[in-house]
């Protein structure tokens, strides 16, 4: 080890120890993610200062469909942020891997039968039946992939990279409205049509996806067991926007099947606690069942299952698309142009009461719904006032 003298002290020190300076290498990386970020966070913004202007949001989503520089330069920055900075910090294997393990718990190891077990149940109970009544019926029929586990398709709606595509276990479609990669199809999910559903066996509808042509403009109804919105919704400036998305979505999936949900949030768990209650309500007011749902530092993950072969479309008895809001929704455009700086929306003390008032959020990974009541002295949500009602 070389030695030098320190010239204050006079004391003989090593250069190893000496020399020994953190060097912040990270540094370029970050900034050059959040330049690729800004990218993203612009095009939002951009969206939403228009539909507060206009108000119109067809006509707004048709032009940003249109301009094909502002969407060629989101997709590929967020297909450099998926290669080159969220693999690295496992932030998109995360929420992919998780889609991938609630598939495969759900499908394949049993998941889907513990459900339709649950289901029964509950149906019994609210009819009053003996168990020897139950045990009397006959059960309903049990989807193919329950009995016969084979390749899960999967409707992965603004694909950019086709993440999906590398599992065997899938049979993956991959849309976008400007793909990323080749393998993803170029299609425009809020216009997309719905035909009637195709009348073939699993291997003819699996021959039929593989033969799709691009761009997709219509697909037919009940093709899917999956379909998944990661940091989808959250893209679309207006609620009612994201409602008909998760419509189509209960349009597309065979009865049983999985709408996964990823969308974007840094905050701590509690703190949007009454958003993610307000979009479980809108979502399953469609026909679905809340089946997982976990909080990860920067995200928030749902699982919801399809309950109902028919698509329910309450539009009377409660303003359900409004209920699939984000905070941003609730920006002047004064705020946007501040960036996240001015993002403080409640007190830490009222964080202490949502976090009490919505203890139903799991501290656990996973949390599977039975759809039976649970015992609480917390007042249920039809027991207060909408978010929204608030809001106006």
């Amino acid at each position: 080890m070389e030695l030098r003298d320190n010239v204050e002290t006079g004391e003989t020190e090593s250069l190893s120890e000496w020399f020994y300076v953190p060097i912040p290498a990270e540094a370029p990386t970050t900034k050059e993610q959040e330049k690729l970020s800004g990218v993203v966070k612009n095009v939002h913004r951009k969206l939403r200062r228009k539909y507060r202007e206009v108000g119109d949001f067809d006509k707004i989503w048709r032009e940003h469909c249109e301009d094909e520089q502002t969407l060629s330069e989101y997709a590929l920055a967020m297909k450099n942020l998926a290669d080159n900075h969220w693999t690295k910090k496992c932030e998109g294997e995360g929420r992919i891997e998780w889609c991938r393990s609630v598939c495969q718990e759900y499908f394949l190891d049993g998941g889907m039968k513990r459900m339709l077990g649950k289901d029964e149940k509950s149906a019994t109970h609210a009819m009053g039946l003996n168990s020897a009544s139950v045990s009397a019926q006959p059960g309903g029929p049990i989807p193919s992939l329950v009995s016969q586990p084979g390749k899960m398709r999967l409707l992965d709606v603004g694909s950019c990279f086709n993440p999906f595509l590398r599992f065997d276990e899938f049979l993956t479609v991959g849309i976008d409205i400007v793909p990323a990669v080749e393998s993803v199809y170029k299609c425009d999910f809020l216009n997309l049509q719905l035909q009637q559903p195709l009348q073939l066996a699993g291997d003819a509808v699996d021959a039929f996806l593989r033969q799709l042509h691009n761009p997709i403009d219509s697909l037919p109804a009940q093709l899917f067991h999956v379909v998944v919105f990661s940091l989808l919704l959250s893209y679309f400036p207006s609620p009612y926007q994201r409602w008909l998305c998760c419509k189509k979505a209960h349009e597309l999936l065979e009865l049983h099947g999985l709408l996964l949900i990823i969308t974007p949030d840094s905050s701590h768990q509690n703190r949007h606690a009454l958003m993610m209650r307000s979009w479980r309500v809108a979502v399953e007011s469609l026909g679905f069942k809340r089946y997982k749902y976990i909080k990860y530092s920067h995200m928030h993950l749902i699982a919801f299952r399809k309950v109902s072969l028919a698509t329910t479309s309450d539009l009377v008895s409660r303003n359900y698309p409004e209920m699939l809001y984000i905070p941003q929704d609730f920006h002047s455009n004064e705020d946007e142009e501040c960036g996240d700086e001015r993002v403080q929306v409640r007190s830490e003390f009222e964080d202490d009461q949502l976090a009490w008032g919505f203890t139903e959020l799991p501290d656990t990974p996973y949390d599977s719904d039975s759809g039976e009541s649970q015992g609480s002295s917390v007042p249920s949500f039809h027991e207060l006032e909408d978010p929204i009602l608030l809001q106006s």
